[in-house]
């Protein structure tokens, strides 16, 4: 929340500096900005000198569109969502399930080692580290687009020195009926039935590949 916060002021602050530097560049006064957006020339003045930290996108936007310029935003992956409770219980009874002489991490980097100047902020929900041999765990407690996380795992998997992947799904009607028209598609991709996933974990064992493990 802080880092989303600090992130917007800046972003706020710098097109602030852009429309303050674009309206000298015009000779637009604050007036005439004021008219065209309905505003007192103040409330523009405090605007285009940085001192309305939270003023919102679209006032933005429409100060400068007045100026004669476009606002473009996008918003990039940076590192692991919030958590929900849902998630972390989901996560919690699979740990409940591995044996204990297996080492448990949360939230571990894609590429945990990654070369000098390369960033990566991707990250697992979850690991799970055995003698010589390393699971990785997705956990969703609601599916949306079933192969946007598809694609998601085998990329960070391909990133990754991951031996085997564990997407971890909420045991779920809503996921039973998604899993049953993708059926071929996840057989391939996940060849390790579940029982045999949770056994292997219980044990100590390496479940020996992928699998989809609903609980």
């Amino acid at each position: 929340m802080r880092r989303g916060t600090e992130r917007g002021r800046s972003l706020a602050a710098q097109l602030c500096r852009e429309a303050e530097a674009a309206r000298v560049q015009r000779g637009t006064s604050f007036a005439d900005l004021g008219r065209a957006m309905s505003l007192g020339s103040g409330q523009v003045a405090r605007i285009c000198r940085g001192q309305s930290p939270d003023v919102s996108v679209v006032r933005l936007a429409q100060l400068l569109a007045v100026l004669g310029l476009e606002l473009s935003a996008r918003a990039f992956p940076v590192g692991p969502p919030i958590r929900d409770a849902g998630q972390l219980r989901l996560l919690e009874r699979l740990r409940t399930r591995t044996a204990p002489n297996l080492v448990w991490r949360s939230e571990v980097p894609v590429i945990e080692l990654p070369q000098s100047g390369t960033i990566d902020h991707r990250a697992w929900d979850a690991a799970i580290d055995g003698p010589g041999w390393t699971v990785r765990i997705d956990a969703e407690t609601h599916l949306g687009d079933l192969q946007a996380v598809l694609r998601r795992l085998a990329l960070k998997q391909r990133d990754s020195n991951a031996d085997s992947v564990l997407l971890l799904l909420g045991e779920t009607h809503h996921h039973r009926l998604i899993l049953a028209e993708a059926r071929d598609q996840l057989a391939a991709m996940f060849p390790v039935p579940p029982r045999h996933a949770l056994r292997a974990l219980r044990d100590g064992r390496d479940p020996g590949g992928n699998a989809l493990v609903m609980l």
